[in-house]
C-alpha cells in the first residue's frame, strides 16, 4: 500500500457518519447491508447516504452489489488488513516482543 492510498482510507474514515456506516457494514459480515436499511439505521436521508456511501466505495471500503431494484454494500476487509499492515509495517523496529499485543485475542472482537 502507498501513503497516497492509507490516507485517502483514513480521510474517508475520519468522518463519524462514514465511520458508523462501515462499522455497521463490518459487524453485518460479507453477505452486506441494502443501502436503505443502512440509511433507516442511520437516520440518514438518500442523498447524504449516497454521498458517504461513494466516499467509502471511493477509497475502496465498500463494494456494492446489485440484486433486483436494491444495491447492498459490503466491507471490503482486504482494504482494512491492508491499511493495519502498512500502519505496522516495521513495527517496534526489529523488536517482535514490543508488538506482542498485537497477538491478544483482545484486539479484534467477533461477536
Amino acid at each position: 500500500m502507498e501513503i497516497n492510498d492509507a490516507t485517502e482510507i483514513l480521510t474517508a474514515l475520519s468522518q463519524s457518519t462514514r465511520l458508523e456506516i462501515f462499522r455497521s457494514l463490518v459487524r453485518q459480515g460479507p453477505e452486506g447491508l441494502a443501502a436503505g436499511e443502512i440509511g433507516e439505521a442511520l437516520s440518514l436521508a438518500p442523498a447524504t447516504l449516497s454521498f458517504h456511501l461513494n466516499s467509502l466505495r471511493h477509497a475502496g471500503l465498500v463494494d456494492p452489489r446489485r440484486e433486483g431494484r436494491r444495491i447492498f454494500y459490503v466491507a471490503r476487509y482486504e482494504t482494512i488488513s491492508e491499511l493495519m499492515g502498512f500502519l505496522m509495517e516495521n513495527c517496534c523496529q526489529g523488536r517482535p516482543e514490543a508488538c506482542a499485543f498485537l497477538q491478544e485475542d483482545s484486539l479484534v472482537h467477533c461477536e
